[in-house]
């Protein structure tokens, strides 16, 4: 997946060399040609191509979560409310008007 980029760098490292070795180039030119070139078009290419990756790798997140709160849910349901013997949460009593 990676021998394109990293072809094209080599392309680019080389064009930037015969940049900054010419009798009228620069080395400030030689930069600028690798990263015009190179380095932001390949970073740009290769961000793209991983896009599905990273769509894979948040959906199976996901699912992974979603299948430990639903998990966590059904161990939660199968407690049996008051099991303990203790009393219930409403320590109030209810309030009826006289018939």
């Amino acid at each position: 997946m990676y021998i394109v980029p990293i072809a094209w760098l080599y392309v680019v490292l080389m064009m930037a060399v015969a940049e900054a070795t010419n009798t009228t180039g620069t080395v400030l030119g030689a930069i600028i040609t690798f990263l015009l070139y190179g380095l932001g078009p390949v970073a740009l290419v290769v961000y793209l191509m991983g896009s599905p990756a990273r769509k894979r790798a948040i959906k199976a997140r996901e699912a992974a979560e979603v299948a430990q709160a639903t998990q966590t849910l059904a161990a939660a349901d199968s407690i049996q409310p008051d099991a303990s013997g203790h009393a219930s949460a409403d320590a109030v009593s209810p309030v009826r008007k006289e018939p």
